[in-house]
């Protein structure tokens, strides 16, 4: 039996692609401080934690899961305070300090998800750093850029995952499997030029404002500055529908709406049976969106990309040797 532990937890997302894969796995503890994310745990899985710190904790998982936290690596963050001393960023050196203080014995293979940020010059020396760190301890690093859309999800959601291997081995990212993008019509609650209810429509001016249909683009405007129409898939969706970025906006009989609850879970890769649970346990208020659980769903990590990378992890055919035939030159090992 596998044995997991996720660092800085949410929802859990890991756990969801191993129950899809069907592999039976030992949960030996989930680490999250955020109350609400470790309330939404359990409500989806049979375990009653409760918040904890990741400082100063200590247990031997076989394959550890963890994605510090990514708001001071945003690009949407105007602050960017990633590689600033006491920045959240720097939360991910206590998973370092952790594996550290495992001794001789260390997780076989460490996942770590970030947003694509991490890896801009002005913050990317957190990520650096923790390269460094984890090949001190033994771990060969490999890192890629993958977008939910190449698993069959229109989510167009990039983030940078590496993986940390015990040992020589190079996990090769190009053996995923990739799946054709579904459509996102199978996504969503409520069909283009629908009605819906009230509370997701559009109403606030300062959005409609950065819909280009209502306000034509200009020359000097930026990514930060417009709306995107949700047409083949959805753009990366946040902690909240109701500023800019956002995930977009789809057309529906009385205008512009939001993305719902529910849209926003399926688009993350979870089940609409884990919406309800969700919403036994953060009760909607009546014609209010629920801010809780946009906020739990869009601190995920994509579920059906997890499954891509522990179903080649568990076949054992995940390494790719460090002589590259085709190019005839050693690869590139961080």
């Amino acid at each position: 039996m596998i044995q997991t532990l996720s660092l800085f937890g949410g929802i859990a997302a890991d756990d969801k692609a191993w129950k899809r894969l069907g592999i039976d796995t030992k949960k030996i503890d989930y680490v999250e401080i955020q109350q609400n994310r470790v309330r939404a745990y359990n409500a989806l899985n049979p375990f009653k934690f409760r918040p904890q710190d990741i400082h100063g904790w200590n247990l031997k998982p076989d394959i550890l899961v963890h994605g510090s936290p990514c708001q001071d690596n945003s690009r949407a963050n105007r602050q960017r305070l990633g590689d600033t001393k006491g920045s959240r960023s720097q939360l991910l050196n206590e998973t370092v300090r952790i594996i550290r203080e495992m001794g001789e014995w260390r997780p076989k293979i460490v996942v770590w998800e970030n947003v694509k940020g991490v890896l801009d010059r002005n913050v990317i020396s957190v990520f650096n750093s923790y390269l460094h760190d984890m090949g001190k301890l033994g771990y060969t690093n490999s890192f890629d850029v993958l977008d939910a859309r190449e698993f069959g999800v229109p989510h167009a959601r990039e983030r940078v995952f590496c993986i940390s291997v015990l040992g020589d081995d190079v996990f090769d990212f190009c053996k995923l499997k990739r799946k054709p993008m579904r459509p996102i019509s199978e996504f969503l609650e409520y069909g283009y030029h629908c009605v819906v209810p009230d509370q997701y429509l559009i109403t606030i001016p300062s959005m409609l404002n950065k819909i280009a249909e209502i306000n034509p683009v200009k020359p000097t405007d930026t990514y930060k500055r417009r709306l995107d129409e949700i047409i083949d898939y959805c753009y990366t969706i946040t902690e909240r529908q109701d500023r800019c970025p956002n995930a977009g906006y789809i057309k529906c009989a009385q205008g512009y709406r939001y993305l719902t609850e529910l849209e926003v879970c399926r688009l993350l890769g979870y089940e609409d049976s884990d919406y309800k649970k969700l919403l036994k346990e953060f009760p909607s208020k009546p014609g209010k969106r629920n801010s809780v659980i946009y906020a739990l769903f869009g601190n995920s990590i994509v579920v059906d990309v997890l499954v891509a990378i522990f179903e080649l992890i568990i076949s054992g055919n995940y390494a790719k040797g460090l002589f590259d035939e085709k190019e005839q030159q050693l690869r590139f090992v961080v």
